[in-house]
């Protein structure tokens, strides 16, 4: 890591540390290990929306030419979001491409896409399969993305008719763990079929 980089990210973690979202355990950033250039975050769901009650964990890389350009981030929880892959975690955010700036932070960031989980942006998606059917099928889209949130992000929402819906996938032939989307092997080039299902399941079940 450069000194101005590794400067940069040891004057912003002991200044999260110091943070009113830090206290309120909002947010949170740690060192994966002892390298400065792979970091660990973690934010908390917003209230009001299917991931209230949620955590969900950050991989950040930092780039040697930090701050000048952005870091790397991506979910490691999975999450139900038109503008996160459902598949590879990978997060659409302006501020993670062409508007970044110099002066913008690693706490910019993890509130930036803190508020994205609030206001998602289906015409500018990221999981397409997601975006339709928040588009089309809000309600069975805030179903879906709570169920997600509670099995993969320990969230507080239960909801018997999804875990009825996994069943009966099951009996279809499904393997649960696909039903699921836990990892496997092959799971990202069968994890796009097995999400329309679903999609077309939740639809039928919630309308």
């Amino acid at each position: 890591m450069t000194s101005i980089a590794a400067k940069r990210i040891q004057k912003e973690l002991a200044e999260l540390l110091r943070s009113d979202e830090v206290a309120q355990n909002q947010i949170e950033i740690r060192p994966s290990g002892d390298d400065l250039m792979r970091l660990e975050g973690l934010i908390k769901g917003p209230p009001e929306t299917p991931y209230s009650g949620a955590k969900f964990n950050l991989e950040i890389i930092i780039p040697t030419n930090y701050p000048f350009v952005p870091p790397k981030v991506k979910f490691l929880t999975r999450i139900w979001h038109p503008n996160i892959s459902s598949a590879t975690g990978v997060i659409c955010l302006d501020v993670l491409k062409d508007q970044w700036a110099a002066a913008m932070s690693l706490r910019t960031v993890l509130l930036s896409i803190q508020a994205l989980l609030a206001s998602p942006e289906p015409d500018d998606p990221q999981d397409a399969v997601v975006a339709t059917q928040f588009k089309s099928s809000p309600e069975a889209f805030v179903r879906t993305a709570q169920y997600w949130a509670a099995v993969y992000a320990d969230g507080p929402f239960r909801d018997a008719g999804c875990d009825s819906l996994v069943e009966r996938l099951v009996l279809m032939g499904f393997d649960e763990p696909e039903v699921d989307y836990t990892d496997g092997p092959d799971f990202e080039s069968r994890s796009l079929d097995t999400m329309r299902v679903m999609q077309q399941a939740m639809v039928s079940q919630f309308g």
